[in-house]
């Protein structure tokens, strides 16, 4: 597989590293490279997803199921299915954190979206697509739940509306 970087505004990269099937299964392998400090997501919940940060260089904080922790250089932290998660940059300077997805399910097409919205000006200020067509196709492509509405709630207003968002061309 070829190497491919996503360079956003502010300088942060987002690189897919390898993808593919192992003896645990399929997986997606990107790095992130930070340079602001701040949030780098919302509280969120994937059904089926794990995730796993090995920090290479820098600080990352942490909340999984309310609880906090910082993940030094050398440290990992592991994000089960079902965990409400989020997480900050909170290096003095750069992060570079690899990021490993099992199974990768949409999660580099929801990198891909997301810088593509950023560039195209479609962002808030939270980092959030301002128009809700655009938004429900971010959502779709998050394999996951956002904290706080219901389940069913999220599946049947943001699932219908990505749906009608992918038949008006809304996407990568």
């Amino acid at each position: 597989m070829s190497e491919r970087t996503l360079v956003h505004p502010d300088g942060r990269t987002v690189t897919l590293l390898d993808s593919g099937s192992d003896a645990k299964g399929p997986y997606l392998l990107v790095e992130h490279r930070v340079v602001r400090q701040g949030a780098m997501n919302g509280p969120h919940w994937h059904p089926e997803l794990q995730e796993k940060f090995t920090i290479k260089e820098g600080r990352m904080r942490f909340v999984i199921d309310g609880e906090e922790t910082i993940v030094e250089q050398g440290g990992e932290a592991t994000i089960r299915p079902r965990q409400v998660h989020r997480f900050w940059n909170v290096s003095d300077h750069l992060l570079i954190a690899l990021h490993e997805v099992r199974p990768p399910g949409r999660h580099w097409q929801m990198f891909e979206l997301i810088h593509k919205l950023e560039r195209e000006g479609k962002l808030n200020e939270k980092g959030i697509p301002s128009n809700p067509l655009w938004l429900a196709a971010a959502w779709s492509t998050m394999d996951g739940y956002i904290q706080g509405p219901p389940k069913f709630v999220q599946d049947v207003f943001l699932g219908g509306l990505a749906r009608l968002a992918d038949r008006l061309g809304y996407r990568v």
